[in-house]
């Protein structure tokens, strides 16, 4: 019987780990930002996405392998949710060079990412 406990315990205890350490990844980001807050983005069998905004305009984001586990370090880390990423909360975001190069890629001069297109 103590086996059965210990068995059921213990997922318990390691989803505990990982999401103390995602809350803790949080909270860095929100000290190196001047604050932050965030929305999660299901990903399918990947997990969710934990989208983070700096006051500063900063961003980054997070992998947890579960929507449960993001919840819980963003609960953790004390992270304001959003429900979704749009309005005056994707307004905060500042993107640079390398983002706009990235995303926009040869429409707007960057590059052309044929390399990976053969």
């Amino acid at each position: 019987m103590a086996e059965t406990k210990a068995e059921e315990t213990a997922p318990d205890a390691r989803t505990e780990r990982l999401a103390a350490k995602l809350a803790k990844q949080i909270d860095a980001f929100s000290k190196s930002h001047g604050g932050a807050e965030g929305q999660l983005a299901y990903l399918g069998q990947l997990g969710t996405r934990i989208v983070l905004v700096g006051e500063d305009g900063g961003w980054g984001d997070l992998v947890a392998p579960s929507h449960a586990m993001a919840a819980r370090a963003a609960e953790k880390a004390g992270l304001t949710l959003h429900e979704s990423f749009d309005g005056e909360f994707a307004a905060k975001v500042r993107t640079g060079p390398y983002e706009w190069t990235r995303m926009a890629g040869i429409q707007v001069g960057g590059p052309s990412n044929s390399a990976s297109n053969t």
